[in-house]
């Protein structure tokens, strides 16, 4: 069975499928809800500016608040300063963190520009040193998500993973395409299955894992100890306990469109607490095309929605639509 217990550090997992971390989505109402109805081995905050939060005086509660009601949750950081890695590990591990994940992997130009992210695979020595600084910080067990190599000429994919558990990770996660590439680019399971072959650590695979065709693919080519899975979870956060049921011949029946509407709806009501309703009204712009998928044509119900601004508005458009 593909789809099973995993040991990182100290921590007993139940499974192996994780919940990623996904900028601007992945705050406690996302995870509350995935953790409910989908049951990953844990679920990963958006990421954390590890300066930011080791300087501000008033700590950003969107990124630090954990649901009581959440089961693990690895908090991630990104940075390139030991200093602040050191600081940031402490508060978040005070916060509940039950993992903390060292971000190597983001594409993004500003984040790259401030020399973290997917910038430090050029610096596997600093990445090593951000391991250092969080493992002295903390008793849980850290983990670093990194990118491959492709077809760039860098090169460094054995030395970058090898250098990271010559540290003390716990945990590495593979995203399975060069910072370059983007999502229209199948992930190089090849080049996965080479860092996990090469690494004594559990290695997880990112990218691509949708469905349990794609889930067992990705297992069988690369090997792998588990499989992390991001956007194609938003809008179905049954996803993860749908994959469980399938990969031992179990019927699983999908939430009808009634009930995915009132998880929408939950949804926004959770973020309307932890933020505002304003925010969260404009925060349903951006999920509506996710919780609709495959479900209705998405343009009539994405422009209504775009003008809602409160909760009650947003409420009856989607009582009228998800039913």
């Amino acid at each position: 069975m593909h789809i099973r217990p995993l040991k990182v550090g100290r921590l007993q997992l139940n499974n192996n499928l994780i919940q990623g971390p996904l900028a601007g989505y992945s705050c406690a109402p996302f995870r509350l809800i995935t953790h409910r109805l989908g049951q990953p081995a844990y679920c990963t905050t958006e990421m954390i500016s590890a300066k930011d939060l080791a300087h501000r005086s008033v700590k950003p509660k969107r990124y630090l608040w954990k649901d009581p009601a959440e089961g693990l949750v690895s908090y991630q950081l990104s940075g390139d300063n030991p200093q602040d890695i050191a600081a940031a590990t402490k508060i978040v591990t005070d916060a509940g963190a039950s993992l903390i994940d060292l971000n190597c992997g983001c594409p993004v130009t500003k984040i790259r520009a401030k020399g973290a992210g997917s910038k430090l695979l050029t610096e596997p020595n600093k990445i090593a040193s951000l391991v250092m600084a969080a493992k002295a910080n903390t008793h849980v067990p850290v983990s670093v998500k990194i990118r491959i190599d492709s077809v760039s000429g860098d090169n460094n994919n054995l030395s970058v993973a090898k250098t990271i558990e010559a540290a003390g990770a716990d945990l590495l996660i593979v995203h399975g395409r060069h910072w370059t590439e983007k999502y229209d680019i199948p992930c190089n399971l090849e080049q996965i299955a080479d860092i996990v072959a090469a690494c004594k650590i559990p290695v997880i695979a990112n990218g691509d894992v949708e469905n349990i065709a794609s889930l067992k693919r990705t297992f069988e080519l690369t090997q792998c100890a588990g499989i992390m899975i991001a956007r194609a979870s938003v809008g179905r956060p049954w996803l993860f306990q749908q994959l469980q049921a399938e990969s031992k011949k179990e019927f699983f029946k999908p939430p009808s469109l009634a009930e995915i509407g009132a998880l929408f709806s939950e949804h926004l009501h959770s973020l309307a607490e932890l933020e505002t309703e304003y925010l969260a009204a404009i925060q349903a712009r951006k999920l509506a095309k996710y919780y609709i998928r495959q479900h209705f044509p998405s343009e009539p119900f994405q422009l209504k929605i775009n003008s809602c601004e409160t909760l009650s508005v947003l409420d009856a458009l989607i009582k009228t639509y998800f039913r």
